[in-house]
């Protein structure tokens, strides 16, 4: 049995590694309040020439979150090998989807037409409001059955 614990951050490694190494750094940082349980930190691919194996690899990192981060940048929606696997893997186990806009960011709207999500900018204190209370509401979304993309409205 595997235990959620994690939390998963897909993005598009090329564009926006600088974003995710952001969250890794706040995570680190004793003095901000952000903690990333990283599911990266589990076992790598053994062969990274191989697509299979790569998503292999992928499910079984999504498989132990409990929670999804989004990094949304200029080229995100492009990535419909692996970051759109991921995404489209982390909605069939229902797992909240939390989208971090980078200034300029495209939304990958058609990724998330049977499925809600919610989008902060890629902010602190909004990626931590996220965390806390996306996963009971996007609970409650997935039962009604409410699909797209959500943002707070204050």
């Amino acid at each position: 049995m595997v235990y959620r614990t994690k939390m998963y951050v897909a993005f598009d490694g090329d564009k926006d590694m600088k974003y995710y190494n952001t969250l890794k750094m706040w995570s680190d940082n004793n003095r901000i309040d952000f903690s990333l349980k990283n599911a990266h930190d589990l076992k790598q691919a053994r062969d990274t020439s191989l697509p299979e194996s790569i998503k292999r690899s992928l499910r079984d990192r999504i498989q132990a979150s409990k929670i999804m981060i989004l990094i949304v940048g200029e080229e995100t929606h492009h990535h419909t090998k692996f970051v759109k696997y991921e995404v489209e893997y982390a909605q069939s186990l229902g797992m909240p989807i939390i989208l971090a806009v980078i200034d300029g960011g495209i939304l990958p709207n058609s990724w998330f037409t049977n499925y809600p999500a919610i989008r902060v900018p890629f902010k602190l204190e909004r990626i931590n409001l996220a965390v806390a209370n996306w996963p009971e509401k996007s609970k409650e979304h997935v039962r009604k059955g409410d699909v797209g993309i959500w943002h707070y409205t204050s």
